[in-house]
């Protein structure tokens, strides 16, 4: 009987072992995936720096051109989305599945109303003939197209990285309906909130950067 106690605990402590070694190494494969997406969009960054700096007076008219009060709205929808999704991962780690699939339900419906919100700002400009290459904005000075053609893009590429993370989510939700991410098994959660925080941060700059350099 000592034997078989034994030969238990022996098969126990691997297997521990391996889970955290596991863990381990998810957080670290997030977390330098996050570094590329922050080196991409640092790149985006500096570049709207410079042109920033080259076309002070232009860039300070084509911010006014944006729509600050819905700006301000998906910002306050970003910022509320992190906080549930924060609330999601620590329920699950609490045994609270339902409280966590409620919450993952919150961050994405929010993220769902951020692109409904940015889908009419940019139709509100597609409408005025405003949007890169257009004949309307080609008409403009060099330090407004350069503006919008960042505006666009950047928020673009955002936008793209608040659907992906959508679809990441409704995964999330499955697994955790399923009871595949569970108290002791939700590293695949955690991840997914750490992936949306850095979309939510990345907002924080782009706000400032297109509404309020007037």
């Amino acid at each position: 009987m000592a034997l078989g106690r034994n030969s238990n605990q022996q098969a126990t402590v691997p297997s521990t072992e391996q889970g955290r070694i596991d863990y381990a190494g998810k957080k670290i494969g997030m977390w330098l995936f996050l570094f590329t997406e922050l080196l991409f969009f640092g790149g985006m960054f500096l570049l709207y720096a410079v042109y920033r700096s080259r076309y002070p007076a232009e860039f300070h008219w084509a911010a006014q051109q944006e729509n600050l009060l819905l700006g301000s709205i998906n910002t306050m929808i970003l910022l509320s989305s992190s906080l549930t999704m924060a609330v999601a991962v620590s329920a699950i780690g609490k045994a609270h599945r339902r409280l966590s699939c409620l919450m993952q339900m919150v961050t994405m419906l929010s993220a769902c109303c951020f692109l409904i919100i940015k889908y009419f700002e940019w139709g509100a400009k597609i409408s005025k003939g405003i949007y890169p290459n257009s004949p309307v904005l080609l008409a403009h000075e060099k330090g407004d197209i350069l503006f919008f053609s960042l505006y666009f893009v950047m928020t673009g590429i955002h936008g793209l990285h608040v659907l992906i993370g959508i679809i990441v989510m409704a995964i999330m939700l499955f697994f955790t309906r399923r009871g595949v991410i569970a108290p002791d098994n939700f590293a695949k959660l955690e991840n997914t909130g750490l992936y949306w925080h850095f979309v939510d941060i990345v907002w924080i700059y782009l706000f400032p950067l297109f509404y309020l350099i007037t």
